[in-house]
């Protein structure tokens, strides 16, 4: 059988198409041989017949337009049968070529109509042999019907397993993307937390150990005389200080996150919350914002980021909210869900679904001295919240100290 010309053959289906050619081929030697070897009164009626179903079956063979449109291919159909049962009315011997017919009806024409025409070409074959022969067997119905009975379970099993091999390739291919996916967020997520440990350490040793060496020699500068020989090395030594201290600022802001690169750390969380999937998310910003040491407002970004993850994964949750509310000693972002919950604490025993996210976020707040905690219960919605105290200087301790 020959596949559409949408889809290129696969093997399978090249190899069936040649037989089904041979197979027609053979039969229409073998009727054309047997009435020439016989001296059959009609054999130059059943060799023209023979070429004529052959010529019709070839035409049709290297037609496009017959796989592409069913309508094309009911005409070609119709052209095959007339030729057949005019190659059935000369010779016996054309009973056979209903079996290739069967395969030809049931590959071109829908099902229902396919098998249809099976049983009409079964009655005609049946015709055909009782017009030849004087004698009804039960043979004469048997073949004929047995035929397209194994036709139209061959090509239905066929079918089937075909559907399989899709359903299968499509599978593969979807799990290749996926796992390409993952791969590319899983880097990303390597290059991030590599990005934001970096800054922490920077942050947390050499530029707080720089401000720290700025401190010490404006109070040594403040404890000499005035006059005295050690004050222009001091003065030098706390610029070199002053100017390293920017640039560790500068590596800082080059590894922060990309998503508070360009504004406040409520910006960032209000683009997250416009940018999530599935269920409706606000944000909403309480208290007096003030400015946050880069640590916390990666901090809270990525408990955020999880928090939001975990919703849309798993809480089948239709509206959740995001509160980042600024109290004078403290900040507190809360991230609130109408989804299913779960039990914390089997989550946090690991015996549940839950997998790093709530011990990284739980992680994440404790490293600054915050507190983090969880409230659900199955089927009344999950609320996390983190606490973070506020440093004394508001401002980032990254700035540079100016001289009084």
């Amino acid at each position: 059988m020959t596949a559409p010309a949408a889809r290129p053959l696969t093997p399978v289906s090249r190899v069936l198409t040649l037989c089904l050619h041979a197979l027609l081929l053979g039969l229409l030697l073998l009727a054309a041989g047997r009435a020439v070897a016989d001296s059959a009164p009609r054999a130059g009626w059943v060799i023209a017949a023979c070429v004529l179903l052959a010529a019709v079956y070839a035409a049709g063979v290297r037609a496009p337009v017959v796989h592409r449109s069913p309508r094309a291919g009911a005409v070609w159909l119709a052209g095959l049968g007339a030729a057949w049962a005019g190659l059935l009315a000369v010779s016996p011997d054309g009973l056979w070529i209903a079996f290739p017919l069967y395969f030809l009806e049931l590959h071109l024409l829908r099902l229902r109509w396919g098998v249809a025409a099976v049983a009409v070409t079964a009655c005609a074959a049946i015709g055909g042999f009782l017009a030849h022969s004087s004698a009804a067997t039960p043979g004469a119905f048997l073949g004929p019907l047995l035929g397209g009975a194994v036709a139209v379970a061959t090509v239905l099993g066929y079918q089937a397993l075909y559907r399989e091999s899709e359903r299968r390739r499509e599978l593969i291919e979807e799990l290749i993307t996926t796992r390409a996916e993952l791969a590319a967020a899983e880097r990303s997520a390597g290059i991030l937390a590599e990005r934001e440990r970096l800054a922490r350490e920077i942050h947390d040793t050499l530029a707080q150990g720089l401000s720290s060496i700025q401190l010490l020699l404006r109070a040594a500068e403040r404890a000499l005389p005035e006059g005295a020989p050690a004050l222009p090395h001091i003065a030098q030594a706390r610029e070199a200080a002053q100017e390293n201290l920017a640039e560790a600022r500068r590596f800082v802001r080059a590894l922060t996150p990309p998503d508070l690169e360009h504004g406040s750390l409520a910006a960032a969380l209000e683009r997250l919350c416009a940018g999530v999937p599935g269920p409706r998310v606000r944000f909403s910003l309480s208290g007096r914002p003030r400015v946050l040491p880069t640590p916390y407002e990666v901090a809270l970004l990525r408990i955020a980021q999880s928090a939001l993850a975990n919703v849309v994964r798993h809480a089948r949750a239709g509206r959740a909210e995001i509160t980042l509310t600024f109290m004078d000693a403290s900040v507190t972002l809360d991230i609130v869900d109408d989804g299913h919950g779960f039990d914390p604490s089997s989550a946090a025993s690991g015996s549940g679904d839950g997998g790093f996210g709530l011990p990284a976020m739980r992680s994440r707040a404790e490293t600054l001295g915050g507190l983090f905690t969880v409230e659900s219960d199955p089927g009344q919605g999950t609320a996390v919240a983190v606490t973070l105290p506020l440093p004394l200087e508001p401002l980032d301790a990254m700035d540079p100290v100016e001289a009084p």
